[in-house]
């Protein structure tokens, strides 16, 4: 069997325990996303798939790659990137790399980049470099302090609860709004389930933490932002259509929201060119998820789901679980 790896990831070491169960590993030779047709000339025929979330595998794709496509285990926690109810329909089983570190290592760059804002240390770092700085001033660079306001989580999953445990350290009433209450999560980590409007309302700083589904897809609108607390900031780490810039924006613009740190985007990796012009808003360039331990786990992960699969075990990372009655052998 074949699998097509569609560009080279960390933890190589995972990749050789494919090789030592006798299946032929082609790599991407090209370290970028791959166009459309490079991707159907590396990955047609193959029998087993590690994309990356820059990887659209739609019907089309799937097809072409042939009938002989058995699993799609892709190398990112979302999976927005596939058409999953596509792939169960061709019996093709779809896991992701979920994982403890890339979950720790996002809710740690969540925090990050809230200190990095409300700190002003980009601002800062940059005035230093460009040789402004004269000796203490009072009056520079005053920030906001986190310890003790209202932080509003949108998405209580594995990386929200971790947002919201760190929360702690800064004696900050936590909201969080999921499709429903979590009293467990409420018990344990000492935050309140409210309405998103509610949420939107009370929060001094709002963390988003849900996938992308037709759902979310823009939730963070014009209507939406209107409802946020004056002031507040908003810190994006899940995915970027679910912000819809263009309103982003004006609410920057308008004052609305003292400031935005983003680390993913709408149309990535195009980014709204007057983000980055504004000295309250901090981009990254969707590393939220980069620790050597989590990419590294996340290759594990993808491999160990093909390896699950090839002996007969149901992946517990599996994205359809009800294609396995029915999937490709």
């Amino acid at each position: 069997m074949k699998i097509f790896v569609t560009r080279r990831i960390p933890g190589e070491e995972h990749l050789e325990k494919l090789k030592t169960a006798g299946l032929e590993v082609v790599v991407s030779s090209f370290d970028r996303p791959l166009t459309p047709v490079e991707l159907l000339e590396g990955a047609r025929g193959v029998d087993m798939l590690i994309p990356l979330l820059t990887d659209k595998i739609d019907g089309e794709v799937m097809d072409a790659i042939g009938p002989q496509l058995k699993v799609i285990s892709n190398y990112a926690v979302g999976f927005d990137n596939i058409d999953i109810k596509v792939a169960t329909d061709r019996g093709i089983v779809v896991a992701n790399a979920v994982s403890i570190e890339s979950s720790e290592a996002v809710a740690e760059h969540t925090w990050a980049l809230a200190l990095a804002l409300t700190r002003r240390i980009v601002e800062g770092d940059e005035s230093v470099r460009q040789g402004a700085f004269k000796g203490f001033d009072p009056d520079a660079f005053l920030g906001t302090k986190i310890v003790g306001k209202t932080l509003g989580i949108i998405g209580l999953g594995r990386i929200g609860s971790r947002v919201a445990q760190r929360a702690k350290g800064y004696d900050m009433t936590v909201l969080y709004h999921e499709r429903k209450p979590n009293p467990e999560a409420e018990q344990n980590l000492g935050i309140k389930f409210v309405s998103l409007d509610e949420l939107l309302k009370q929060s001094d700083f709002i963390s988003i933490h849900v996938p992308l589904t037709e759902e979310t897809r823009g939730m963070i609108n014009k209507e939406t932002l209107a409802k946020i607390k004056i002031g507040a900031y908003l810190i994006n780490t899940a995915r970027g259509p679910i912000v819809q810039e263009n309103e982003l924006v004006e609410a920057l613009r308008s004052g609305h929201l003292a400031g935005a740190a983003l680390d993913v985007y709408e149309n990535e990796p195009n980014i709204h060119p007057e983000l980055l012009g504004m000295p309250n808003v901090i981009t990254t360039p969707h590393i939220a998820s980069a620790t050597a331990e989590a990419r590294s786990q996340m290759t594990e992960v993808a491999v160990g789901a093909i390896l699950d699969f090839l002996a007969g075990k149901k992946p517990e990372n599996l994205v359809n679980p009800e294609v396995w009655e029915k999937r490709r052998k």
